[in-house]
């Protein structure tokens, strides 16, 4: 099930959005931007919902900071303003949507479908060369084979699909894909990178020296 993050200090907006969306995804919601701070990196999270201002700060500050930690998690910014340079302001921080209240629950749920699709968040991502990923049985589909992933090596592919043709380096794979104090080595990680090599075909996933491994 797609793992929400809510930010919204608005009480009565909270719980319905929250009666609506929890009958359809995993929603966590907190009133303070220093409550998501910590909790986006304490759990790993499909999607943001932020309201751009909170008692405590902003949705906006909140994201440039996420992002310059190389989380890339997909935005969506709900807000009361409808000055052009909010909307401006949201997508400068990295968001990937913005809607403005008041707004009809089935518009955010078609602009969530919307970033399912376009972030390849459903049950079952197609990779290419007629190659898929089933993310809840980590069944791993190719032309000939059938592959039975971990559930790492899993989180690991998708994460370098989702990113594909960009260079991913170990450093983001480890602040994204593990807890503090379950870091492995770089040596757990280059054999985790090799059995997916073999899954999915060298060709896929380039080593790029140095820097990191990047999915074509």
């Amino acid at each position: 099930m797609m793992k929400i993050l809510l930010l919204e200090d608005d009480t009565v907006l909270s719980d319905i959005l929250l009666d609506y969306l929890r009958e359809y995804y995993d929603v966590t919601h907190t009133y303070s931007m220093k409550e998501a701070l910590s909790l986006s990196e304490e759990n790993s999270y499909d999607l943001y919902i932020f309201d751009i201002n909170v008692p405590d700060g902003d949705g906006l500050t909140l994201l440039r900071e996420l992002r310059s930690f190389y989380d890339e998690t997909p935005t969506i910014f709900i807000t009361a303003f409808h000055d052009t340079k909010y909307l401006t302001k949201a997508f400068a921080s990295g968001a990937n949507d913005f809607i403005r209240k008041p707004f009809e629950l089935e518009e955010l749920s078609v602009r969530i479908e919307n970033i399912k699709k376009h972030f390849g968040l459903n049950l079952v991502v197609p990779l290419g060369d007629d190659m898929e990923l089933n993310t809840q049985t980590h069944v791993l589909k190719t032309p000939k084979h059938l592959f039975h992933l971990t559930a790492k090596e899993s989180e690991l592919l998708l994460y370098l699909y989702r990113h594909k043709n960009r260079v991913i380096s170990q450093d983001e794979m480890l602040q994204n894909l593990w807890k503090y104090d379950d870091l492995p080595s770089s040596d757990a990680i280059r054999t985790l990178i090799k059995e997916l090599r073999k899954y999915v075909g060298k060709e896929h996933i380039i080593n790029i020296r140095g820097e990191g491994y990047r999915f074509e």
